[in-house]
C-alpha cells in the first residue's frame, strides 16, 4: 500500500525543486503518494537506498525513484538524484505526514483562565491546561494531554495523546512528544532514617528543560531534578520507553534507543549514540561523540570518543551454557595459571 495525503498532488519536478534534488527523466510525472519499493504504484515516489536492492528495480511500479549518484545510471524511469537518499526520504516524507491535531480547541478541554495561548493553538478532547501555562504559536495538543502549572511549550511543538507535563516543565520549539510520555515526575530520591526505621523522600523541587527540535518517544519518562533541572539539549532524539533520572544532562543531537535507562545526575555529551536497553549508572560523565552498543552496562565515566560495548554476544544455547560454567571457574583458573607461571 502507499500513503497518500488528501488533496496533495504535485509533480516530480516540484519535489526536486523544493528539496534541491536533480530530476532525471520526465519531471511532469504526477506524485500523490509515497511507498516502499515493492509496493509503490504509478503515482507514488519510492526510494532505492542501496545497490543491493537493484534487482527489485525492474519490477518496481513506482512513478519515480530516488537514488544516489552511484546508481543513477540504473534508472529506467523518472527519478531524483540525492547524495543521501535516506535524508531525502526523511524530507520528502514530510509532504505525506498527517499528524494528530484539532483545528481548534475542543469544547471538552479545560483551560485555566491564567494560561496564555498564542495564535494557532489546537487542543484535543479532555485535555487540561493549568494555571500559568504558556503555549506558543501553533502548538498542538492531542486528546487527554495534561499541561501542569507554569509549563512553557515553544512554537510549533506537537504533544500527542495522554502526555503528562508536570509543573514547571519547559519544552522548546518544534518538539514532538509521543503518546503517554511523562515529563517532570518526581525523581527517585530517598534517604534512610535510622531513627524512623524507614526511607525519607527527598523533595524534587527543580524541573525539566527540553531544548528545541527534540523528539521523545511513546512512554518515555524524564524525571524532575532535586538540586538542579534535568536537561535535554537541542536536537536530541529519544526512542520509546526510555527512563532518564533526575538531574541528568543530555547534550545536543544525542540519540538514545528504546528501553535504555539512565540514572540520575549523569552527564552525556553531544552527538552521542546510545543503543537499545543500555543501562547507565548515576553520577557518570560521558564525553561527546560516544557510541554505546545495545544492552551494554555503563558503570564508569567515558572520557574518550569512540565505540563502547559490554555483555556477551549471541551464541548457540549449549555453547553459552558451557561458557557460563567456565566463567564461574575463571578466578580459580587464573590463580592456578599464576602459580604455574611463577
Amino acid at each position: 500500500m502507499s500513503i497518500k495525503r488528501p488533496l496533495l498532488a504535485t509533480t516530480l519536478a516540484e519535489i526536486g525543486e523544493q528539496f534541491g534534488l536533480t530530476v532525471v527523466g520526465d519531471g511532469r510525472v504526477r506524485i500523490t503518494g509515497i511507498a516502499a519499493l515493492d509496493e509503490a504504484g504509478p503515482e507514488d515516489i519510492t526510494f532505492l537506498f542501496s545497490a543491493k536492492y537493484l534487482s527489485r528495480l525492474p519490477t518496481c511500479q513506482a512513478g519515480a525513484v530516488v537514488v544516489s549518484p552511484k546508481i543513477a545510471t540504473a534508472l529506467t524511469r523518472p527519478g531524483l538524484i540525492a547524495e543521501q537518499p535516506r535524508l531525502a526520504w526523511a524530507r520528502i516524507a514530510t509532504l505525506f505526514d498527517v499528524n494528530e491535531a484539532w483545528p481548534d480547541i475542543h469544547p471538552t478541554a479545560q483551560i485555566d483562565e491564567t494560561a496564555e495561548l498564542a495564535f494557532g493553538v489546537s487542543i484535543g478532547p479532555n485535555s487540561v491546561v493549568r494555571a500559568g501555562a504558556v503555549l506558543g504559536l501553533d502548538v498542538a495538543l492531542g486528546s487527554g494531554v495534561v499541561v501542569g502549572e507554569n509549563v512553557h511549550i515553544g512554537d510549533g511543538s506537537q504533544i500527542h495523546s495522554n502526555v503528562v507535563l508536570y509543573h514547571q516543565v519547559q519544552i522548546g520549539s518544534h518538539c514532538i512528544i509521543h503518546a503517554n510520555a511523562v515529563i517532570g515526575a518526581d525523581g527517585f530520591g530517598f534517604e534512610f532514617d535510622p531513627a524512623a526505621g524507614g526511607l525519607v523522600k527527598i523533595p524534587q523541587v527543580y524541573g525539566v528543560r527540553i531544548g528545541d527540535k527534540v523528539e521523545l518517544g511513546a512512554g518515555t519518562t524524564i524525571d524532575r531534578g532535586a538540586l538542579t533541572d534535568t536537561e535535554v539539549g537541542d536536537g536530541v532524539k529519544i526512542d520509546n520507553q526510555v527512563q532518564i533520572g533526575h538531574g541528568t544532562k543530555i547534550g545536543a543531537h544525542t540519540v538514545i534507543s528504546g528501553t535504555t535507562a539512565i540514572a540520575g545526575s549523569t552527564r552525556i555529551g553531544r552527538y552521542c549514540m546510545i543503543g537499545g536497553a543500555v543501562g547507565i549508572i548515576d553520577n557518570l560523565t560521558i564525553c561527546d561523540r560516544v557510541e554505546i552498543t545495545a544492552m551494554s552496562l555503563v558503570t564508569q565515566s567515558i572520557s574518550d570518543p569512540g565505540r563502547y560495548s559490554s555483555g556477551t554476544g549471541l551464541m548457540p544455547s549449549r555453547q553459552w551454557k558451557r561458557n557460563v560454567v567456565i566463567f564461574k571457574k575463571l578466578d580459580d583458573l587464573y590463580k592456578r595459571l599464576r602459580k604455574i607461571e611463577s
